[in-house]
């Protein structure tokens, strides 16, 4: 009978009386852990594969904790006279599996229990968001209310969103530019003479008399 486990990162096959070294867990030599995230277990007559996991746990015990040998990594780039030397040791915990099959410990569902415990106090907050939302649609109405300002030439979506964020929406308020005006909106909108190369005021003026 065997088992696969994943832990830090890691699978592993395991069966009763393995010894393998895995990432480094928060325990102590002697303390027995539950490793819960059970892959498949295959007793020789049945596998089980999990969806990810199985409703299953391998039990372990920790021999030791230490750490691997030295890795050496050498960083060289040719012709610039660079060179970097650094090591690393990666820490390890070594188990002995005791047991497979067991149940898995089942994990407090911390969402389900702050919903659930949540004040009512909350309410009002939830009566000002709906009072709110006639003001928002009644904006939201005003923004899209006014001309099709796409339809002046150099003008896309995104100079209309701008444009409308200024209060712009109508071709009479573009007809209306003054010198002031244009500088102005040139200078926010760094448009750096759109305005008057593309002729808004005329196209606008244009689109009125239609």
């Amino acid at each position: 009978m065997y088992a696969v486990v994943k832990t830090g990162g890691k699978q592993y096959r395991v069966a009763v009386g393995d010894k393998l070294k895995v990432e480094s867990l928060k325990a102590e030599v002697g303390d027995n852990v539950t490793l819960d995230h059970v892959l498949m277990i295959n007793d020789g007559e049945n596998v089980q594969v999990g969806t990810p996991t199985l409703d299953s746990a391998v039990e372990a015990k920790v021999l030791s904790n230490g750490r691997g040998k030295k890795l050496r990594i050498v960083k060289f780039r040719r012709r610039q006279n660079s060179r970097t030397r650094t090591g690393h040791r990666q820490n390890f915990t070594e188990l002995e599996i005791i047991s497979i099959g067991g149940k898995a410990s089942a994990k407090p569902k911390k969402a389900a229990a702050k919903k659930a415990d949540a004040p009512k106090a909350d309410a009002p907050k939830a009566e000002a968001v709906k009072k709110e939302a006639p003001k928002a649609e009644a904006k939201k109405a005003a923004t899209t209310e006014g001309d099709d300002l796409s339809k002046i030439s150099g003008v896309g979506p995104v100079i209309v969103g701008k444009l409308n964020a200024l209060g712009i929406t109508t071709f009479q308020q573009i007809a209306d530019f003054t010198a002031d005006d244009i500088e102005r909106i040139d200078g926010e909108l760094n448009f750096k003479g759109r305005i008057d190369r593309d002729e808004w005021v005329k196209q606008a003026k244009e689109f009125l008399a239609s």
